[in-house]
């Protein structure tokens, strides 16, 4: 996992997304690689990943109120959203991360 991922020529329209973990476990491997597919499918070229390592860095789980790993928070743009899980049902994060309607899914 590389712990930063720019993809943006506009900072303004940059979606800031922090995925929190817990060492490379296969969860955790598996919530970077979903989060990465689904941005190249739906934000490509306006996204930055942050993967924070809780084992390295625990201090951290406090300013975002982690309490389960993995965790993916949308810093920006506001307001802050929470997904907790691998992000691998795609319709659920889409709509987690208001990409995508609850009413346009069937």
């Amino acid at each position: 996992m590389d712990p930063k991922d720019t993809k943006s020529d506009d900072p303004s329209r940059t979606w800031l997304l922090r995925l929190y973990v817990a060492g490379q476990t296969p969860k955790s491997v598996a919530a970077f690689t979903n989060l990465k597919r689904i941005c190249e499918t739906h934000l490509k070229g306006l996204y930055q990943i942050e993967v924070i390592d809780l084992l390295v860095q625990p201090q951290l789980a406090k300013g975002d109120q982690i309490i389960a790993v993995p965790t993916l928070v949308r810093q920006l743009p506001p307001p802050v959203k929470k997904i907790i899980g691998d992000l691998a049902k795609e319709e659920r994060v889409l709509i987690g991360l208001d990409l995508k309607s609850a009413v346009s899914i069937r």
